[in-house]
């Protein structure tokens, strides 16, 4: 051995012995001094079930099985999705994948015939009851492809054991022939009375305004707005055996329902719609303000999109601060009634999206991914990796153990014997390290992402040191 290896050999073996004589003590230190740093928030308290959309998905036959996470639903289109009547087909070659990645349902677009015939997205919606089999508004099909290609859609979609949601549009029509008003004295586009199903007509009185007033909660872009407190109009989305919701749900085979614009009418008619027809329903209620969309989901009894959660992470990931991650949003206040999300055919303004979906997939909700994200614009290796650590690894309660301006750390705290997890952001440039307290005693725990190859073991007051990767994330678990 050459002397200058010698040397550097003694001296590392010198190193490793101070280290072992001290470093329980040395450990004890460090880990009391981030305790010193940090008071651990609990953020949400309850029994630690996962969310649940009311329906099984454990099943021999299918390929999707509910998993100790709760769900992952896929937005299964976006704005302006290429015209032509093939997008049913398009969303069909997927389904498999999407099964075999974890993700437990998918949100279609308006499935009926619009106003806008073959180049519209839905949301103008003429006949509630025209799928793409008649011959109206310019077109058979709709933009999105004929009955039969959606219905072959839905059949793979249970196939797999997947769930699949109708986006329902019951503030507005458009499309409506012109006829003489008695309640504006002029001429207005609703009569609905001609519609080539039959089913559903309507004429002014079904709108607003009319007998029963001059207006309800909102009206969208000039369209003609329907008017609830109608019996006529209850009778034919809701309550009607062969009416809108129940045709929906036992005919077309719909699982549940997202309802847009859920500002243009009050609660109780996601209320009455949901206790008469059933299924799973989200509402659009564009807002921030979490006291508001806390109280449409218990009046509506619905779950809401989480406009909080989504408007703070984009403050806190693109405004450099994570601390605003501690501010309030939906799925801390209501958890069982929360849907997160990244982005969709709505809005997309967050650009550090890896982090907000590591952010989304590891805490609490039910959390939704953008088809762009997901088939286009992110890696999908990462984000199969993120569902994998939600469906498996991302249970019980929630408390967050540190953030900062670049650092953000919670912990889930498992739930029926599944050890839950710890999940590390860095918005920084550099590589970060923390101590912090976990779930576990004298456990080896590794990152599930595999972004650090660190196997540490903790102590036997459940704290650990752990790493997370520049502008990245890290989930750290039991090793098993």
């Amino acid at each position: 051995m050459k002397k200058q290896n010698f040397k550097a050999y003694l001296l590392s073996a010198l190193l490793v012995g101070l280290y072992s004589c001290n470093s329980n003590n040395d450990l004890e230190t460090d880990s009391a001094a981030a305790a010193s740093q940090f008071k651990v928030i609990n953020v949400t308290h309850h029994d630690g079930k996962p969310f649940s959309t009311g329906k099984s998905t454990n099943s021999t036959t299918g390929r999707y099985v509910a998993n100790p996470g709760g769900g992952v639903m896929m937005q299964a289109f976006y704005w302006d999705v290429p015209a032509g009547g093939n997008w049913w087909n398009t969303v069909n070659t997927k389904i498999t994948a999407w099964s075999n990645a974890g993700i437990g349902s998918i949100w279609l677009p308006p499935v009926s015939k619009a106003q806008n015939g073959p180049f519209s997205m839905g949301y103008d919606p003429t006949d509630y009851f025209d799928f793409g089999n008649y011959n109206q508004n310019g077109t058979v099909e709709t933009r999105f492809g004929s009955r039969t290609e959606l219905e072959s859609l839905i059949t793979k979609v249970h196939a797999e054991n997947m769930q699949v949601y109708a986006d329902m549009v019951l503030n507005h029509n458009s499309g409506g022939q012109l006829e003489n008003n008695p309640f504006t004295g002029t001429q207005t586009y609703t009569n609905f009375t001609g519609v080539a199903s039959g089913k559903f007509p309507r004429t002014s009185a079904d709108f607003y305004k009319n007998s029963y007033g001059n207006n309800d909660e909102g009206s969208f872009g000039g369209f003609p707005d329907l008017a609830h407190v109608v019996p006529n109009v209850q009778d034919w989305l809701w309550k009607r055996a062969d009416g809108v919701g129940k045709y929906y749900k036992n005919t077309m085979k719909f699982d549940g329902w997202r309802f847009d614009y859920v500002k243009g009418f009050a609660p109780w008619v996601v209320k009455d719609w949901n206790a008469n027809v059933g299924g799973f329903s989200v509402g659009e209620l564009w807002d921030s303000n979490v006291n508001i969309l806390n109280d449409w989901a218990n009046n509506a009894n619905s779950s809401v999109f989480d406009f909080a959660c989504y408007y703070k992470m984009n403050d806190a990931f693109d405004g450099n601060n994570l601390n605003l991650l501690n501010d309030d949003m939906m799925w801390k206040r209501n958890p069982y009634k929360a849907v997160t999300f990244v982005s969709n055919h709505d809005t997309d303004e967050i650009s550090k999206k890896e982090l907000a979906y590591a952010y989304i997939l590891t805490h609490e909700g039910y959390p939704t991914i953008f088809y762009r994200d997901y088939e286009e614009w992110l890696n999908k290796t990462k984000m199969d990796n993120l569902i994998w650590i939600h469906n498996n690894k991302g249970t019980g309660t929630t408390s967050v153990l540190y953030t900062d301006t670049d650092e953000y750390i919670a912990r889930r705290n498992g739930y029926n014997g599944n050890p839950g997890l710890v999940v590390y952001i860095n918005n920084s440039s550099t590589w970060q390290e923390r101590w912090v307290p976990t779930n576990w005693t004298n456990a080896q725990i590794k990152d599930f992402t595999g972004n650090s190859t660190w196997i540490p073991t903790t102590q036997g007051d459940t704290w650990v040191k752990i790493q997370c990767p520049p502008n990245g994330y890290s989930v750290w678990s039991i090793n098993m």
